[in-house]
């Protein structure tokens, strides 16, 4: 029943599919706050102006039930990229770029209440990120 209903309020009611055996982990932010977080899965997403994939991650900064980062990897970024490296990226790759989004999010953002906000990987952050994973 509950499954039913956070599909239901959910801004994306498509199922997740990925999601490993469920391992919480814990990132101590540049901004000081420290953030336990588990990966719940991936899904695609369709807007009226993108596509791609959302990766949804659980997080919490008090070791209590928290809210669902989503941090959305768009189609087009990933295309513009691959496209001009001549190369695809893996699905452990773009989980990685996902991951290192949601640490850059919880780096800059002033506190946990701004994780509520969608996480979104422009051109600019997956350069970034992509030189920093060492992925050519």
């Amino acid at each position: 029943m509950l499954r039913v209903l956070r599909m239901l309020f959910s801004r994306n009611s498509a199922p997740l599919r990925g999601a490993p055996s469920q391992r919480l982990k814990h990132y101590a932010s540049q901004s000081g706050h420290h953030y336990e977080y588990c990966y719940e899965g991936y899904r695609t997403y369709r807007s009226r102006t993108d596509s791609g994939t959302e990766f949804v991650f659980r997080i919490s900064a008090d070791r209590k039930t928290g809210p669902t980062a989503g941090v959305f990897l768009s189609a087009g970024v990933l295309h513009a990229w691959e496209q001009s490296h001549g190369r695809e990226f893996s699905a452990a790759e773009r989980y990685a770029i996902a991951k290192i989004a949601l640490f850059q999010a919880f780096d800059e953002r002033a506190g946990p209440a701004e994780m509520r906000a969608d996480v979104r990987v422009r051109a600019a952050d997956l350069d970034a990120i992509v030189a920093a994973l060492n992925i050519e």
